[in-house]
């Protein structure tokens, strides 16, 4: 298999997921909003021929939805979430796969045609990125390791994809954008 699926998670604990979600409907409809989406995630990606290898953020969960064939369990490294990702990215690569995407575990709108066309449009681009509406992205894909990606970027803003976006073009990076 020279296809990895990322995927970055968290732990679905009470009053830990989806904070900002809670500020408005309480942690309690939060939590239940969340493992809809990790139920979402899970039953989109599982029969992905990609290998696949969820990310927790803190602490690895025991016996979760994840406990299955075909999913492959880690810990997000230290660091902001550029830091995270190129090091997922990096110990991906480092294992032989040749075309690497990732996602969140809370995109609801994130389908496996979605996923399946990126894995397609790497065969012509060094990148795939899925925009997302408040301005990041929900899926990037690489066919190799470019630390641009991930490095002096403002997370969690409406800059980011814009910023991303700049990076690749400076360096001559063939990309594809997908459009959801």
């Amino acid at each position: 298999m020279n296809d990895a699926l990322i995927i970055f998670v968290r732990k679905p604990e009470f009053g830990k997921v989806k904070t900002r979600l809670a500020a408005t409907t309480g942690p309690k409809m939060a939590l239940a909003i969340y493992k809809e989406l990790l139920q979402h995630c899970f039953d989109i990606t599982f029969d992905m021929l990609a290998d696949k290898f969820v990310y927790y953020y803190d602490s690895i969960a025991e016996k979760d939805i994840w406990d299955t064939t075909g999913f492959t369990k880690k810990i997000q490294s230290p660091g902001n979430l550029g830091d995270k990702m190129k090091n997922a990215f990096s110990e991906i690569f480092c294992l032989g796969y040749e075309k690497i995407m990732i996602i969140g575990s809370d995109c609801f709108e994130l389908t496996a045609d979605i996923i399946a066309e990126g894995f397609a449009r790497l065969d012509e681009h060094d990148v795939v990125i899925g925009p997302a509406n408040d301005g990041g992205y929900y899926l990037l894909g690489l066919k190799k390791m470019l630390p641009c990606v991930f490095e002096n970027k403002p997370w969690s803003t409406s800059q980011v994809y814009e910023e991303t976006i700049a990076d690749l073009e400076r360096n001559n990076n063939a990309f594809y954008a997908l459009i959801n």
